[in-house]
């Protein structure tokens, strides 16, 4: 094992973030971060601090043939520390494979649902609000959408589910994953900033139709031709957003860097969080479906998704900082 996978695995074996590392070695995160991928390697008098933060001889950190006996504890870790679970090769890379295409799923998805009442609101453009053309076409469209997007949610949970370890455990991976990830996070960077820009421009965007269209003051064109534009671009921002979101966290779980430090692990916030916008999503679906029916304004209730994602974007950013508290 060379060096910096020993680094890796010494500092995640003590529980130490990069940053927390650093702060004890009196150097930057990025200089850990160097070390850890092979980019650069500590001096002499790092190497003797390491050897007696971890417990371990400087023989062991420069050597790459000697390997850490297994009954060596390092550092100040606990004894009571539950066994952290190896990740292979083969795992890391098949999970890699499954989360994109678990993050399609969950994109597209998501895409359903927000598209959910397009049809709706077209067919009450068209035959100029009459409830019946929306109840007997449009709101079984709607139901299906939904129902589709709600599918893909559970089908790709599911698939994923072997994989929850790596949300919700500490782990250990063996020689070369590290690297491994990094460099393919590394590439895939220059298409995740841009998915996140081309997203966000879209979500701007998005109310201009209804703005231009709502010169010519014609309601069945604003309906049939400007809302659905906008959610179109609201759809495909989002389905970008989301899929690259999951992708990037992907390579985040098996470093166990940002959201998944094994300290945060460790406080469950991925359960509350989940929790929380569980709940919401059932009351927003219950007052939807109930004010609707109540009323048989499907025409204009659907208004209530859009909000309805702002605010929860809003209840995900809460939680998680209440958290961090």
């Amino acid at each position: 094992m060379i060096l910096a996978d020993k680094i890796i695995d010494l500092r995640k074996k003590a529980g130490l973030s990069q940053e927390e590392l650093a702060d004890q070695l009196g150097v930057s995160r990025q200089s850990v971060s160097k070390w850890e991928g092979a980019q650069s390697t500590p001096d002499l008098n790092r190497i003797l601090q390491l050897s007696q933060i971890f417990g371990v001889t400087t023989d062991y950190l420069l050597k790459d043939e000697i390997e850490l006996p297994d009954t060596v504890q390092t550092g100040d870790a606990d004894t009571d520390t539950p066994a952290l679970r190896r990740v292979s090769m083969a795992e890391a890379n098949s999970f890699l494979e499954e989360n994109g295409k678990h993050a399609l799923r969950i994109a597209s998805g998501v895409f359903l649902c927000i598209m959910c009442a397009v049809p709706t609101v077209i067919l009450g453009g068209v035959t100029n609000g009459d409830g019946v053309a929306s109840s007997v076409i449009g709101v079984p469209a709607l139901f299906l959408m939904i129902a589709a997007g709600v599918a893909l949610f559970v089908w790709s949970g599911l698939k994923m589910k072997r994989y929850s370890y790596l949300s919700n455990e500490g782990i250990d991976t063996e020689y070369g994953v590290s690297g491994m990830v990094k460099e393919k996070r590394e590439a895939y960077q220059p298409k995740h900033i841009f998915s996140i820009v081309l997203g966000v421009v879209l979500l701007i965007v998005a109310v201009l139709p209804v703005i231009f269209l709502g010169i010519t003051n014609d309601q069945v064109v604003i309906s049939v031709i400007g809302v659905p534009l906008l959610f179109l671009f609201i759809s495909a921002g989002t389905f970008l957003i989301v899929r690259t979101g999951i992708i990037s966290s992907g390579y985040n779980k098996l470093l166990e860097e940002e959201d998944y430090k094994r300290e945060k692990k460790a406080n469950g916030s991925d359960d509350f969080s989940g929790a929380v916008q569980g709940i919401f999503w059932l009351l927003v679906t219950g007052g939807f479906l109930g004010y609707s029916f109540i009323t048989g304004d499907w025409g204009r209730s659907w208004i209530v998704w859009p909000v309805a994602g702002v605010i929860s974007g809003a209840i995900a950013i809460f939680t998680s900082t209440m958290h961090r508290k």
